[in-house]
């Protein structure tokens, strides 16, 4: 047992994943921990969701709650995969003791892990050591290191994220990565804020191209708006508008790689929305490609008549960055 103490993680929630052509039932934690230690990404919401002021030995017992509860509330053979977030950098020992990291790995052995991280502490000896608890021959590769790359456009992550770091850095963190022989999933960011639509559009097309020699897996999300972030106080100010649906189609049917995309509030004005009359069929849409990588329903979907997508050919033409968003 690792716990007798339940402490209700941050989020968690049963879904569906494409892996190797099969699709797998996936568990997706957010772990509440001692914060991550950059706290200053303008999108993110969960950099404010941390335990204050706790010694080591408190925070290790906080996060035992936390597993002990998702084990209470899921049963073990209800997925074979698990997602793994924090309010930050799972492999930051200082927000995610290796003590706790063992628990997690004691917990969820032979799942197949994909744990998310900044670049600057994916190093080989931490990789090595979290994956060899977890593994059980099950998987072929039964770790992956997701990271946010967001862009592989130095000056855009620099100034519209505030993500401090490079795309060399995560390049070095990849290599990390598989020395240690974990996998790579990276994290793009479709429309941070300061991007007109179609810089925002251009951003992700060259993104895509250039970080698949370090990927095994690529995950576009879509800027949405959360609570008490810079985006949402330029949002507030109408100074921001999330990524239409059609900006998203057109980069899917163009990747030339399967991007997986989960378009989270879309059809919402917090999310990602077109008019609000079409934008369910193509959520949906996303989603079905998402699992089975189906071009051609990408571009089925691009092909559908509504009158908003005049609006959106109208802003990608005509939208500067001096007069933006032009449209809510």
């Amino acid at each position: 047992m690792i716990s007798k103490n339940f402490e209700k993680p941050l989020a968690s929630w049963k879904g569906t994943e494409l892996y190797n052509e099969e699709v797998l039932q996936c568990l997706t934690i957010i772990i509440k921990t001692g914060g991550c230690s950059w706290n200053r990404c303008r999108m993110c919401g969960y950099r404010h969701e941390r335990y204050h002021k706790l010694s080591k030995s408190e925070l290790i017992k906080k996060i035992a709650g936390q597993i002990r509860w998702i084990q209470e509330n899921y049963h073990d053979d209800e997925y074979s995969m698990l997602k793994i977030f924090t309010s930050g950098s799972f492999l930051d020992e200082t927000e995610v003791p290796p003590e706790a990291r063992k628990l997690v790995a004691e917990a969820f052995k032979g799942k197949l892990i994909i744990a998310e991280s900044r670049t600057e502490y994916v190093r080989k000896d931490v990789v090595e050591n979290f994956l060899s608890d977890v593994d059980t021959g099950v998987w072929d590769t039964p770790l992956y290191i997701a990271m946010g790359l967001e862009t592989t456009n130095d000056r855009i992550r620099e100034k519209c994220i505030d993500k401090g770091h490079t795309f060399s850095d995560f390049i070095e963190a990849a290599a990390e990565a598989r020395k240690a022989g974990a996998g790579v999933k990276t994290y793009l960011m479709m429309k941070p804020p300061f991007l007109t639509e179609k810089e925002a559009m251009d951003d992700m097309h060259r993104s895509i191209k250039e970080s698949i020699p370090y990927s095994d897996m690529i995950s576009m999300n879509l800027c949405t708006i959360q609570s008490k972030t810079d985006v949402e106080r330029y949002w507030k100010q109408g100074a921001f508008r999330p990524p239409y649906l059609w900006s998203v189609l057109d980069v899917l049917q163009n990747a030339g790689y399967h991007v997986m995309c989960d378009p989270v509030g879309g059809g919402r004005t917090r999310g990602p929305h077109n008019c609000g009359i079409c934008d369910k069929e193509i959520v949906e849409g996303i989603r079905s490609y998402s699992l089975t990588g189906d071009t051609e329903l990408v571009r089925a979907l691009f092909e559908t008549e509504c009158k908003c997508k005049e609006e959106w050919e109208f802003v990608l033409e005509n939208e500067r960055p001096y007069c933006m968003p032009l449209t809510r």
